[in-house]
C-alpha cells in the first residue's frame, strides 16, 4: 500500500463529509410597525460621525481624542485581533499537522526481564544502549462530520460578535463624550444665569445698605438682601463643582488626565439637530449590540454542531518517518531508517456522560444568548421609545420656561416698581427675583437635557447608518 492509495480515500471522505448539528437560522421576533410616540420616519441615512450634526469643532475634534485614546476602546480593538487570530486557530485543523522529533536517549534493560525471555545457554547482551530518532511525524484528521467546520463557523461568528461589539463601545464611547459635553456646557449657561444674578443682588444690597443709612429701609430689607446675595454664591459654588465633574469624566472618556485636561467655558449651546426614527425594524441592522448578539448566537449554535460530532468515530490518517539506530555509528545509513502510516478509526464507547453533558451544556448556551438577543432588542425599543419622549418633552418644557421667565421678569418689573412708590414690601422684590433665577436655571437644564436626549436617540438608533 502507498501513499497515494492512502490520501486518496481521505480527500474523497472529506469532500463528501458532512456537517452534523442545526444550521444556524434567526429566530422570528415581534417588532411593531411604528414608533409610540408616532415620530417621523425616514430612510434617509445618517452619516457615520454622527455628532458632527451638531456643528461644534470641538465635540469633533474630542470624539476623535476619545476614540484614538480610551483604554477600554484599545481593549476591545484587542479582543478583536485576539478572535482572528482564533480562527486560525480552528482553520488549522483542516491541514495536516506535521512536526520532528529529535531526540537521544540513554536506555538499561532490566536484566531479571530480559534474560527470563532468552532460550537456556543465549547469552545477554549489553542492556546499556543510547537510542538515536529522527522522525517526522504526520497526523491529519478527515473532517467526516464537520467538526472543524463547525469550529470554524464558530470562530467567524466569534470574530463578528468582537467587531460588532467594537462598533457598539465606538457608538457608546462617542455618545458618552458628547453627553458629559453637553452637561459642561450646560452647567456654564446655569453658571453664567448665576454670575447675572450675583450682579443684581450686590446692586440690590448695596442700594438697601444706602437705603438704611437714609432712613427709607429697615435692617431687615438689608438682611433679606445680604442672604439672597449669599444663597447665589452657594448656587455658584455647586455648579462649579458640578462642571469640574463633567470636565474630569471627560478627561478619564478622552484618555487624558484630569489634571491637565481643560475644555473652555462656552454657555452657548448649539440647536438640536433633527433625527427621523426610521421604522423599528431598522433596529436589527441599525444597533451594533443586537449584531453582536446575533453573532454570538451564530457561535453558540456552531458549538452544537462540534458537541455532536464528538459523538461519531473520528478517522484520521497518522504516521511518522526517518532515521532511528541504537548508537550513533550507523544512524545516518540508509539502513536505519523507518516509516509507520495509516489510517485509524476512534469511536467514543464509554465516556461516562461527558458528551451528552457536553452537548445539554452546549444547547443550553444557546438558549442563553437567544434569550439575550430578544432582550436586546427590547432594550433597544425602549431606549428609543424613551428618547424620543424625552426629547419631545424637553422641546414642549423649553417652551413653557421661554413664557413663564418672561411673566416672571415682567413680574420682578412690578415688583421692583411696587417697591420703589411704597406700595408693596422688599420681600416681593426679593421673591420675584428668586423665581426669575429658578426658570432661567430650569430653562439652561432643559436646553442641555434637550441636546443630551438628542445623543441618546441617535445613539439608540444605532448612531449612522445608510
Amino acid at each position: 500500500m502507498n501513499l497515494r492509495s492512502l490520501l486518496c480515500p481521505a480527500v474523497v471522505l472529506t469532500l463528501a463529509s458532512c456537517s452534523v448539528g442545526p444550521d444556524f437560522k434567526l429566530p422570528d421576533v415581534m417588532l411593531p410597525s411604528k414608533w409610540k410616540s408616532g415620530s417621523s420616519v425616514s430612510d434617509l441615512p445618517m452619516p457615520g460621525e454622527w455628532w458632527q450634526l451638531f456643528g461644534s469643532s470641538e465635540l469633533n475634534r474630542l470624539v476623535a481624542q476619545a476614540i484614538d485614546g480610551n483604554q477600554e476602546l484599545r481593549a476591545a480593538l484587542a479582543r478583536v485581533e485576539t478572535a482572528r487570530a482564533l480562527i486560525g486557530v480552528q482553520q488549522a485543523d483542516w491541514f495536516p499537522q506535521l512536526s520532528m522529533k529529535d531526540s537521544m536517549n540513554y536506555e538499561r534493560l532490566s536484566q531479571t526481564s530480559f534474560g527470563a525471555n532468552l532460550p537456556a545457554g543465549i547469552a545477554l547482551p549489553s542492556l546499556q544502549r543510547r537510542r538515536f530518532q529522527n522522525l517526522f511525524e504526520l497526523g491529519w484528521e478527515i473532517d467526516f462530520w464537520g467538526r472543524v467546520r463547525r469550529g470554524v463557523e464558530g470562530a467567524k461568528a466569534g470574530e463578528a460578535a468582537a467587531t460588532e461589539t467594537l462598533a457598539a463601545q465606538r457608538l457608546t464611547l462617542a455618545a458618552e463624550v458628547a453627553r458629559l459635553y453637553f452637561l459642561a456646557h450646560s452647567m456654564d449657561r446655569q453658571i453664567q444665569v448665576v454670575n447675572d444674578t450675583l450682579s443684581w443682588r450686590q446692586e440690590a444690597l448695596k442700594l438697601q445698605e444706602s437705603r438704611f443709612k437714609g432712613g427709607l429701609a429697615n435692617e431687615m430689607d438689608v438682611s433679606r438682601a445680604r442672604t439672597e446675595l449669599e444663597l447665589a454664591r452657594n448656587d455658584l459654588a455647586a455648579l462649579e463643582r458640578q462642571r469640574g465633574n463633567a470636565e474630569n469624566a471627560l478627561a478619564v472618556v478622552c484618555g487624558q488626565l484630569p489634571s491637565t485636561f481643560r475644555i473652555a467655558s462656552n454657555a452657548r449651546l448649539p440647536s438640536p439637530p433633527r433625527v427621523p426614527g426610521g421604522l423599528p425594524s431598522t433596529l436589527l441592522q441599525r444597533r451594533p449590540d443586537i449584531r453582536a448578539a446575533e453573532q454570538k448566537m451564530r457561535e453558540a449554535n456552531a458549538k452544537i454542531g462540534v458537541a455532536k460530532a464528538s459523538f461519531f468515530p473520528a478517522f484520521s490518517i497518522g504516521g511518522s518517518g526517518g532515521l532511528e539506530s541504537i548508537g550513533a555509528a550507523h544512524f545516518y545509513d540508509a539502513r536505519s531508517r523507518v516509516l509507520t502510516i495509516g489510517p485509524s478509526m476512534t469511536l467514543p464507547i464509554f465516556q461516562g456522560g461527558k458528551l451528552r453533558s457536553n452537548l445539554a451544556a452546549s444547547k443550553a448556551t444557546y438558549e442563553e444568548t437567544l434569550a439575550n438577543y430578544r432582550q436586546s432588542i427590547l432594550v433597544a425599543l425602549k431606549e428609543v421609545e424613551d428618547s424620543m419622549l424625552d426629547a419631545r418633552s424637553y422641546s414642549k418644557q423649553k417652551s413653557a420656561l421661554d413664557a413663564a421667565i418672561a411673566a416672571a421678569q415682567e413680574t420682578q418689573r412690578l415688583a421692583e416698581l411696587r417697591y420703589q412708590k411704597g406700595l408693596a414690601s422688599y420681600f416681593e422684590v426679593v421673591d420675584a427675583n428668586r423665581t426669575v433665577l429658578n426658570a432661567k436655571l430650569l430653562a439652561a437644564q432643559i436646553e442641555g437635557q434637550r441636546l443630551i436626549a438628542t445623543v441618546a436617540m441617535l445613539k439608540a438608533l444605532g448612531g449612522g447608518w445608510k
